[in-house]
């Protein structure tokens, strides 16, 4: 089929969206959405426990599990199990953000603007629009509920990624890298809103004495090789206790802990550094510091982090059918719904579509609007994110914090139906796709679809 080769793009030509990424690139993003997709199951798994032990006779243990609160008063930090899974897990999470996010647009194909401005335009489309149709939907009812405008705002990549496991989807390496890079950027936007909409009575004393220890962490990773050498475990030794005090300060700042864990990630160095501090360049065997944080710490993220979040933020007494009509009549549910299943798609397709038009772009000829429509359905998936800002929103065990919740999970699992039927739909298409991506002729190790597109820096 002539769809499995990328358009041209000549000199002078208009240019062309979502044509192939390199071929190292191609590897290592599937790399990445292999294991965000076993924690998407993990995810999934966490999700249903808690809701089961939530809705079960023995419901009054998971509240009072959840409510259990520990930890070292001076320092504001005698908090609630989980309310340590959102601020102190969650850290952990959000600097594989700032890390991802980093890497792709230093030494990643997101590097280059024509690949760049598609997947974020994309992704603040998809913030925006939902929250306008949240409010909408809320000030139209005259709801009380307008503080939760940022909860549709998010896109959990993980859930997103397990249920394109479930359908054995097929899904072209492009819209898999637009779709992990759409998610990142709105995790960015998320986080970006918690801390300058969800902050309250911020200390700018304990915010400027977090300033101390970011500073020496960024100081030490940049100039990790002349510090360290080859002796790895001081460097781990000293870098632990400044990023927890970056945490500890944040926290008593007023400012949302999380924000801590994105600016850490974003002082690491993607590219390896000589002695002197210099950047050298990309070599597959010696990856760069960020590429090795990576590597430790996202199975913490996808493997503990994010699922115990999610039990202990998941889980709310729906109170069977009657409970949930009434759930989801609530403004806040509604709009939640409203926003992610239908905003979304809308957020990501129009910006798409309007860039196109502006720029005078065509799609690659292995993708289709049609396409497109599955991926800002996934993009509806909101979930992790979703939880932490409804918790930041309005009080854990409130009736719209309840109900809010009851709205994310259902939000969720109707976009994953409507985008696994769409998709489904697509996969014979897709599959053929692949097949023609592995195909290496030359037998060089290299498919010959991607001869030609790696480069020193890819």
């Amino acid at each position: 089929m002539a769809s499995r080769e990328p358009n041209p793009e000549p000199s002078g030509a208009s240019p062309v969206f979502f044509g192939r990424n390199s071929y190292r690139e191609h590897l290592r993003i599937g790399e990445i959405l292999r294991k965000e997709t076993v924690g998407g199951v993990l995810l999934l798994i966490a999700t249903v426990a808690a809701l089961i032990w939530a809705n079960s006779p023995a419901s009054e243990g998971y509240f009072a599990l959840r409510d259990f609160t520990f930890g070292y008063e001076p320092w504001h930090l005698e908090l609630s199990v989980g309310a340590w899974a959102a601020d102190g897990l969650l850290a952990i999470f959000f600097f594989l953000v700032g890390l991802e996010l980093k890497k792709e647009f230093v030494a990643g194909d997101l590097r280059q603007l024509s690949k760049a401005i598609v997947p974020v335009a994309a992704a603040f489309g998809g913030v925006v629009v939902p929250a306008l149709i949240y409010v909408g939907v809320n000030v139209f009812a005259g709801s009380d509920g307008l503080r939760g405008w940022a909860i549709p705002t998010a896109t959990d990549i993980a859930f997103a990624l397990a249920v394109l496991a479930v359908i054995s989807s097929h899904l072209p390496t492009a819209l898999r890298i637009f779709l992990l890079t759409l998610a990142v950027v709105d995790d960015l936007i998320a986080i970006t809103i918690i801390a300058f909409f969800y902050s309250e009575d911020v200390n700018l004393a304990m915010l400027g004495l977090m300033l101390i220890p970011l500073a020496a962490f960024a100081l030490l990773v940049q100039r990790e090789p002349r510090f360290f050498g080859a002796r790895r475990w001081p460097f781990w030794v000293i870098l632990a206790p400044l990023a927890v005090a970056a945490w500890i300060l944040m926290h008593a700042s007023g400012v949302h802990a999380t924000v801590a864990g994105v600016l850490l990630g974003f002082t690491v160095p993607v590219l390896r550094r000589a002695a002197d501090g210099k950047p050298l360049p990309p070599n597959e065997d010696k990856p760069g510091l960020a590429e090795i944080f990576e590597h430790r710490f996202r199975p913490i993220s996808t493997g503990l982090a994010v699922p115990v979040f999610a039990f202990f933020s998941a889980g709310v007494a729906i109170g069977g059918f009657e409970g949930l009509s009434r759930a989801l009549m609530d403004p806040v549910a509604l709009g939640i719904m409203a926003a992610l299943v239908i905003g979304k798609p809308i957020g990501v397709l129009l910006t798409t579509w309007v860039l196109t038009s502006v720029t005078k772009a065509t799609l690659d000829q292995s993708v289709k609007w049609v396409d497109l429509t599955g991926i800002g359905l996934l993009a509806g998936i909101g979930f992790t994110v979703s939880l932490l800002v409804n918790d930041l929103s309005f009080e854990v065990g409130s009736a719209h914090n309840d109900n809010a919740k009851v709205a994310i999970l259902a939000a969720s699992v109707l976009a994953a139906v409507l985008a696994s039927i769409l998709l489904t739909i697509r996969n014979r298409y897709y599959a053929e796709l692949e097949k023609a991506e592995r195909v290496d002729a030359d037998d060089n190790g290299i498919p010959d679809v991607f001869e030609g597109k790696d480069n020193p820096r890819g």
